[in-house]
């Protein structure tokens, strides 16, 4: 069972939400406000958060921004809002998926499954990549550049544990979406581009010019290392 925090002002969606998640075998906990949803977050610490942008006190990326402050936990972003800039704010300041309203419930849910599914990486990888800036150490999750600890979220994780699992190779966006996210995730290329860029700012020295995460155009991307 996993506890999920579902933060919408909308009461006809939360009920509908908690009636399918608790269906599931989830326990579900219901908050309108942004407020509210950083209050019940710090009091029941819930596995999972479904938020909604569009709060009548802090706007969603506000409380996303508080959360990330607090924790890695895995957030599913519902918003009506669809323009790919709103997207791609949104996954910067860490959330984990995007969906847009309206939406199949059964999408949801498959993307809840999903999340809850992406404890951390299960692929085979490299004890450490190192170069001379650099040091990623996979078996106690530990980033250093330049001799500094850097924080990498999960998905963060999830992403550079699977290209490093092919250090030097390119590996397709189909396959990074799919290792990343789960086999329902085929076209949401721009998961990938957020990420990298945040991923070159923490590791980069000069993210404009990139030496570890390269991209190679139309094909995927290739974790360079020592």
């Amino acid at each position: 069972m996993t506890r999920i925090l579902v933060v919408d002002d909308d009461s006809v969606l939360q009920r509908t939400l908690r009636i399918n998640l608790r269906a599931r075998g989830h326990e579900v906990l219901l908050a309108g406000t942004g407020g509210q949803a950083l209050e019940l977050f710090d009091a029941e610490q819930p596995e999972l958060i479904i938020l909604d942008l569009g709060l009548p006190d802090l706007d969603g990326v506000e409380v996303l921004r508080r959360l990330r402050r607090r924790s890695a936990v895995p957030v599913i972003v519902l918003s009506a809002r669809q323009e790919a800039d709103d997207k791609v704010e949104a996954l910067d300041e860490g959330a984990d998926d995007y969906v847009s309203k309206p939406f199949n419930i059964d999408e949801l849910l498959a993307r809840v499954r999903a999340s809850v599914r992406r404890a951390g990486p299960e692929v085979e990888v490299p004890a450490t990549i190192e170069t001379d800036t650099v040091l990623l150490d996979f078996g106690n999750n530990r980033a250093l550049r330049e001799g500094t600890e850097v924080h990498l979220t999960p998905t963060e994780w999830r992403l550079v544990a699977e290209l490093a699992r092919h250090e030097g190779r390119v590996v397709s966006h189909q396959d990074l979406l799919r290792a990343v996210w789960g086999p329902n995730y085929k076209t949401e290329w721009q998961y990938l581009r957020v990420f990298a860029n945040q991923l070159r700012r923490k590791l980069e020295p000069d993210p404009a010019h990139p030496r570890l995460l390269i991209n190679e155009p139309g094909l995927g991307y290739r974790l360079v290392g020592s």
